[in-house]
């Protein structure tokens, strides 16, 4: 099969390796007439000009196999005719999990709390992990390992998403209990997809539900989070801490509030960081998944946005 590698150039040398390992019967091409190819993998900033990319010509092309979870910088390409499948890599999940569950406890056992001054704050121990409620907002894969990690350390979680959905081991709430699932959220954490419905959802009215105090890890998309209300909220006390690992604007522009302000932590977009040797092995699947005319892998809704 002839696939062409429709990503940035520079990542070329870290991606091709591994690819060609996991399908080895794959032809992995920079360019070529585009009607001779039967697949693509895509991530964004290709093709380099900044244009979107014109998926018309690809017509032999069975499958568009993205490197990034989010497709939301591809998914409304009407161009796109294509199978559109989003990458669901066991060692980003890995990374996403870690990050999640390093800071929830951090922010949980509260240890900037204790400068190394000379002071001994022995009045200052944190609750146990049971007696700590964590909302986790969106149950996709993500979501979910997420929410088992934390349950399995030993905190109260309820997870959050628009439609509901049954996730073994994990009480969901539907979208109309949002204010529920915030209203309880002593640790929020956000790994809700970039849709228009998701978009600005927790602004300032938002954040007045939380529990005074609250803190906020969002590892997901920044388009969530009005900036301003965040800030403001942060100010007043209603957001104790937010640990932010994604941006309005990336990367973040150095005279950003965010970055001076003594109840932010900014991390630049490195919570989980798609593996190209885990990763290429979803890639080898559904290709030939997509050559056999078997069911994709992790195939984009294009209603839904992902």
């Amino acid at each position: 099969m002839r696939v062409l590698y429709a990503a940035p150039a520079a990542s070329w040398d870290r991606w091709s390796t591994h690819l060609r390992a996991a399908c080895p019967e794959m032809e992995l091409l920079r360019g070529g007439d585009p009607a001779s190819f039967d697949a693509l993998i895509y991530a964004p900033g290709y093709p380099e000009s900044g244009e979107p990319l014109d998926f018309r010509p690809f017509t032999r092309a069975r499958l568009v196999q993205s490197l990034w979870a989010g497709v939301e910088r591809i998914v409304g390409n009407a161009t796109l005719t294509q199978p559109l499948c989003r990458m669901v890599d066991p060692g980003l999940e890995r990374g996403m999990v870690e990050y999640c569950a390093g800071w929830a406890l951090r922010l949980h056992l509260g240890m900037d709390a204790y400068p190394q001054d000379g002071v001994w704050r022995n009045g200052l121990t944190p609750p146990l992990a049971d007696e700590r409620r964590v909302t986790v907002l969106g149950t996709g894969a993500l979501g979910a390992a997420v929410a088992r990690a934390l349950v399995a350390v030993g905190f109260e979680v309820v997870g959050w998403s628009a439609s509901g959905r049954a996730v073994e081991g994990l009480r969901v709430l539907p979208g109309e209990a949002l204010a529920e699932a915030l209203g309880r959220a002593e640790i929020l954490i956000s790994l809700l997809p970039d849709t228009p419905e998701t978009r600005g959802l927790l602004d300032a009215a938002r954040f007045a539900l939380l529990p005074r105090g609250a803190a906020l890890i969002n590892p997901g998309r920044g388009t969530l989070i009005v900036e301003d209300d965040l800030l403001a909220a942060l100010d007043a006390g209603q957001v104790g801490h937010a640990v932010l690992d994604v941006f309005q604007t990336e990367p973040l522009p150095p005279a950003h509030p965010f970055w001076a302000h003594p109840r932010v932590t900014v991390t630049p977009h490195i919570a989980a960081e798609t593996r190209p040797q885990t990763a290429a092995l979803l890639v080898a699947e559904n290709l030939r998944r997509a050559m056999k005319g078997e069911p994709l892998l992790h195939r984009v809704d294009r209603e839904r946005g992902y």
